[in-house]
């Protein structure tokens, strides 16, 4: 089997432990300031708008639909399927604009882009902010409950001093991962969320992966073995893997950021911050967590 890193590397990790603490304390501090100073982007399904579906006598081209109606400057605009191909669902930014105004907007530009393809629209709403509080309220709660139970988890099948290696390494993979979305003023909506659990099951995977060599080791180890040196061994014993697996999937995933429609590109971008934190939190954060508590005892 091909292996980036040779058998036998034997890279102190646990020696720049300290180092790691400082580099990820800076970033996620740096992360939580832009956070709570610049806020987010928070696209429609969380800062509320109007919603308009039209039904077409035949399907339309979405990517067609979406250019015609971006030269509009009804701001952030999505547009997807509902029910079948014909059905379509258009979902437009909060603006000061009238309801009414927006709807004869959408149905002229429509008009123009599908001329022989006739469609009524089924119905126009407008999506209040207490709406997207609501989906705000349940998207954290989503976030958090993932993180209680991979805290529980990890403390039955390791210890707990593990599971709270792994769970401060996944909230310093989201916190970055938001901050970065934070200063780059990209969209957060429902699929961002869901990114972000994602990030937080790769990242947990990477991490297990590690923890089981180490409990190997630790089991299976002579009294003169030191800490150090045992959970070095660990992470170089896994190092290829992780990395490869890491590179891989980046790979996959930048293919679907470059070469993807322009509705997946954050969701991707999520993925791809992700992928970079989740793999240097498993070997800088959580390893390095359990390092420093047991060489304590």
């Amino acid at each position: 089997m091909f292996e980036i890193i040779k058998p036998g590397t034997k890279i102190d990790f646990m020696g720049k432990s300290k180092l790691f603490f400082l580099i990820s304390g800076i970033i996620v501090l740096l992360s939580l300031v832009i956070i709570f100073t610049k806020g987010f982007n928070l696209g429609i399904d969380f800062a509320g708008g109007s919603v308009i579906q039209v039904r077409f006598d035949n399907p339309p081209s979405l990517d067609v639909l979406r250019e015609n109606i971006k030269k509009l400057n009804l701001g952030d605009v999505v547009i997807q399927n509902f029910g079948d191909e014909r059905e379509v669902l258009i979902r437009v930014e909060k603006t000061d604009n009238d309801l009414n105004a927006v709807a004869n907007d959408v149905k002229s530009a429509l008009s123009n882009s599908f001329k022989n393809n006739n469609f009524i629209v089924e119905r126009v709403e407008q999506v209040g902010p207490q709406v997207g509080s609501e989906l705000q309220k349940k998207a954290t709660m989503a976030v958090i409950y993932a993180l209680i139970g991979i805290l529980i988890y990890v403390a039955v099948r390791f210890e707990f001093i593990f599971s709270i290696g792994a769970v401060l390494a996944l909230f310093h993979d989201v916190i970055i991962t938001l901050g970065v979305f934070s200063i780059t003023s990209r969209e957060i909506n429902l699929p961002i969320v869901a990114a972000v659990l994602t990030i937080v099951g790769y990242s947990l995977n990477d991490t297990i992966v590690v923890y089981d060599r180490i409990r190997e080791r630790l089991k299976g180890s002579a009294s003169k073995v030191s800490l150090l040196n045992l959970i070095n061994q660990s992470i170089n014993e896994t190092l290829s893997r992780t990395l490869l697996t890491s590179f891989t999937t980046f790979l996959a995933v930048l293919a679907l950021y470059v070469f993807g429609s322009e509705i997946i590109k954050n969701f991707s971008f999520a993925l791809l911050i992700g992928i970079i934190v989740g793999t240097y939190s498993s070997i800088g954060i959580a390893s390095s967590f359990v390092y420093s508590i047991k060489r304590d005892k």
